[in-house]
């Protein structure tokens, strides 16, 4: 069997289903709580009303991504020396249940504002730290030859169980004429309970990873590895410097990423206000919108392989701009939906030719490097996405407006992209 990218010894097969099983217990979180169900419960029953209820939860995620930002690459470069990382990520989701499970103490009044935004705040951070530290044990366990496919079955197992869950929240809560456990709609109880749900389900399949995923052996201790992580990092940007093509590519990344999740964080909350959906509808259209861009991740592979990962960016940016203004353009529910679960199959693409292509660039002796400046990449500026629609949507009272605002990171990461050698 191949040796992974770091040399070591790869995993089991069971080690890596594990792995792998992580990111569909994760992929409840983002997908009911930050995406289609609870988001959209906040800006309609809880906030005031939901252009100030779209803002504050806007500015709670940009609040979110700036502590990723800052803590993800020092705390991850302390792990790259202390070694073991499942201790990492068994803080983090601890930390992240807990948040999501306290969620069902949010009822449906302006004066559970504050507690909702701390909690989604906390959980967001934990859930995203979590996953720096699942990402960063991929080349320590799979076949170097093999990175990419199990890389891709994680992600797509990820859209397999936030399909799941949604499933059985509408089948549960929202759908059934009489809610599981003898929860009262009249107190919103129904939809309160996807976040205990979504702690749940975090927690049970989580369970895997720290049982027969292989971890690194225990290196230095913490205040040697925190000096030699701070070491470390600066020493990755110092040798950024000499590649500027490599810069160029994770620059763009991070522009148009900033768009994408910016997109699929305020999809739902932006069709309750806009279009009026229930959250009946909402989950149907989660459903939906997962289905298809599972397929598009599938189907794009091959497009991938053939064409290069830079021009199979290029179209799924294109796209998701085209798609995204018809979405703001149109009134029509009918429309929403053919325009909506048409954009899902563009949004894989974007992510998995993104990786593929930062594989292919990276130079042989600095990939491990060059995948940790990937990861903060994706996350440096991700406040800056939230912010400018939670500051459009304000300054124009508008959602649309403030979805508008994605348009400019599609359009900005395009352009920078264009300008990128592929190898």
């Amino acid at each position: 069997m191949d040796a992974p990218a770091t040399g070591r010894k790869p995993s089991t097969r069971k080690g890596l289903v594990a792995w792998c099983l992580f990111d569909w217990a994760n992929s409840a979180y983002p997908t009911v709580i930050t995406t289609f169900v609870f988001a959209a419960y906040f800006t309609k029953a809880v906030a005031v009303d939901v252009v100030s209820g779209t803002a504050q939860w806007g500015w709670t995620a940009s609040v979110a991504a700036l502590a990723v930002a800052l803590a993800g690459p020092v705390l991850g470069a302390i792990a790259d020396h202390s070694g073991r990382r499942k201790p990492w990520i068994l803080a983090f989701t601890v930390i992240a249940a807990l948040a999501s499970a306290l969620l069902w103490s949010v009822t449906p009044e302006p004066g559970s504002i504050l507690r909702a935004l701390v909690l989604v705040g906390i959980a967001s951070f934990a859930f995203e730290m979590g996953m720096v530290f699942y990402n960063a044990m991929l080349p320590d366990l799979a076949p170097a030859a093999k990175i990419g496919r199990w890389s891709g079955w994680g992600w797509g197992l990820g859209y397999i169980g936030g399909l799941a869950c949604l499933a059985i929240t509408l089948v549960a809560f929202v759908q059934a004429d009489v809610p599981w456990f003898g929860l009262d709609p009249e107190a919103a109880e129904h939809l309160r309970a996807t976040g205990p749900l979504v702690a749940a389900w975090m927690l049970v399949f989580a369970l895997p990873l720290f049982l027969y995923t292989p971890d690194r052996a225990p290196g230095a201790r913490l205040g040697e590895a925190a000096r030699r992580g701070m070491v470390t990092l600066m020493a990755t940007f110092t040798h950024l410097r000499a590649h500027a093509n490599v810069g160029r590519f994770l620059l763009a990344r991070m522009i148009y990423t900033d768009g994408l999740n910016t997109l699929f964080a305020f999809g739902g909350i932006y069709a309750a206000g806009s279009f009026g959906f229930s959250f009946e509808d909402l989950i149907l259209f989660g459903i939906g919108i997962n289905l298809t861009a599972g397929l598009g991740a599938a189907g794009f592979a091959w497009v991938d392989d053939w064409i290069g990962p830079k021009r199979t960016i290029l179209i799924a940016v294109t796209a998701l701009s085209l798609l995204s203004s018809c979405l703001l353009i149109i009134e029509s529910v009918t429309l929403f939906w053919v325009f909506g679960l048409s954009l899902g199959i563009f949004v894989g693409p974007a992510q998995s030719a993104s990786r593929s292509m930062m594989a292919r660039m990276a130079p042989v002796d600095m990939r491990t490097e060059m995948f940790g400046l990937y990861a903060l990449s994706g996350k440096a500026t991700a406040f800056l996405g939230p912010a400018l629609l939670a500051l459009t949507t304000d300054a124009f009272t508008s959602q649309r407006a403030g979805m508008a605002s994605i348009l400019i990171f599609f359009l900005v990461g395009g352009l920078l992209l264009l300008r990128v050698r592929e190898k």
